[in-house]
């Protein structure tokens, strides 16, 4: 299917646009305990640089408080968020709940007199700081009374670095490892006691294991692949469902719950299907038949496939027509499972039967369904350009992207909850 042309986006537009998306932070057990939003506000074709520190940060506070709300961005985590001098300085802090939130203060920020106190009040009133970026012996020093953490860039500092940095902060600073992109950076960082890491390490194992998938793997799989068949019958779901009694039990204490308000009580998968919606019946049976695949101890990484593939699929109905939202939907949930299973993709692939055009994206072909996922893994991790250049690609305009987000934001969060 060829690719259309975006259509031209007004000035107004872009520079409403806020990009948000967000990075978790986990501790040394793998558990989520924090989430950096990561922001840019439009101001150019692609939403990108135009705009000053300040602004960017003013837009990301509206876009999460007013919008988009924190308890869908950072559910039950705080959530750390850069900060300039000017806002720092600024009526910042009244805009924001100070238990939700931990100011970093980035080491652009000269630490003089001023800084200093307006830190000390700050932190009267209740609210976290991080050091980012920081430095053995640099003016930040003087902010350790009133900071809980100290964020250190392991790619720009080499071991011994680290370990100086870790020696040089008072022991109530919490260790953060930030930009932890492999998990051997994690091992080296772990050793060195840092405390909190933050990047995509767990999205990359450092071995696969050569022993055979279990049978409740292979079943999941198979669960998947004949749950996205297209053109796949209320009869035939509901013959799938019922062969996993765990499945079996989510369905119906969601059809029963309060939050859909039924007069009778729901007994039977069928019935569930009639009032939630075969669609949306599919789309959570796929992920919940998931949460049992994970060798990795890390939940973060279930999260993250529900989202890219709500993403894919709101997205790619743009690109590939809605008749396509099933295909997306399983493409964006399935390309972490090299990560769940803790196998190459290619192995994986050779045990479960997705379509063609989904294997061939999973594989890194070219086409426009690898395009779609490139885009939506671009912008979770914040790397706007990358994002922008995808969408180009595929006709889109990036602007689109944010509203998906946010939308599959909320939605993995319902289904977790």
């Amino acid at each position: 299917m060829p690719l259309s042309t975006p259509e031209p986006q007004s000035a107004a537009a872009s520079r409403d646009t806020v990009f948000l998306a967000r990075q978790p932070i986990l501790d040394r057990h793998g558990r989520v305990r924090a989430y950096e939003l990561l922001y840019r506000g439009g101001g150019s074709d692609f939403g990108l640089a135009s705009d000053a520190p300040d602004a960017a940060t003013a837009r990301v506070v509206h876009a999460a408080i007013m919008s988009v709300g924190l308890e869908t961005l950072t559910p039950g985590c705080p959530a750390f968020l850069n900060v300039t001098r000017n806002l720092l300085m600024g009526d910042l802090g009244a805009l924001l709940p100070s238990g939700s939130v931990v100011l970093e203060v980035l080491e652009t920020v000269d630490v003089d007199d001023g800084v200093v106190e307006r830190c000390r009040e700050l932190h009267g009133m209740g609210y976290a700081l991080a050091l980012d970026d920081f430095v053995p012996g640099s003016p930040a020093e003087r902010l350790f009374p009133f900071a809980q953490y100290v964020k250190v860039d392991v790619l720009s500092l080499d071991a011994a670095a680290r370990r100086e940095v870790i020696r040089a902060a008072p022991g109530h600073l919490r260790m953060l490892a930030e930009k932890v992109e492999t998990a051997e950076v994690h091992a080296a960082t772990l050793a060195e006691g840092f405390e909190l890491f933050q990047g995509y390490y767990f999205c990359r194992p450092s071995t696969f294991h050569a022993r055979d998938m279990s049978l409740q793997q292979s079943t999941s799989l198979r669960l998947l692949a004949a749950l996205n068949r297209p053109n796949v019958t209320v009869t035939e779901l509901d013959d799938l469902i019922k062969r996993d009694v765990s499945l079996c039990q989510r369905l119906l204490r969601y059809a029963n719950s309060a939050a859909l308000g039924v007069s009778q009580r729901v007994h039977s998968i069928r019935q569930a299907l009639m009032l939630i919606g075969q669609d949306q019946v599919r789309r959570w049976i796929s992920v919940w038949a998931l949460t049992g695949l994970s060798g990795s101890g890390v939940s973060e990484v279930m999260t993250m496939a529900a989202v890219r593939a709500r993403c894919c699929e709101k997205l790619g109905a743009k690109v590939l027509g809605v008749e396509s939202s099933g295909a997306l939907f399983l493409l964006g949930l399935c390309s972490m499972l090299d990560v769940l299973l803790e196998r190459p993709m290619e192995d994986v692939l050779r045990a479960v039967s997705l379509p063609e055009r989904t294997t061939d994206a999973l594989r890194g072909y070219a086409n426009a369904e690898r395009t779609l996922l490139d885009a939506v893994i671009a912008y979770e991790r914040g790397d706007w350009e990358q994002a922008a250049s995808t969408c180009c690609q595929l006709g889109i305009r990036v602007s689109d992207i944010p509203p998906v987000y946010a939308e599959a934001l909320a939605w993995a969060t319902d289904l977790r909850q």
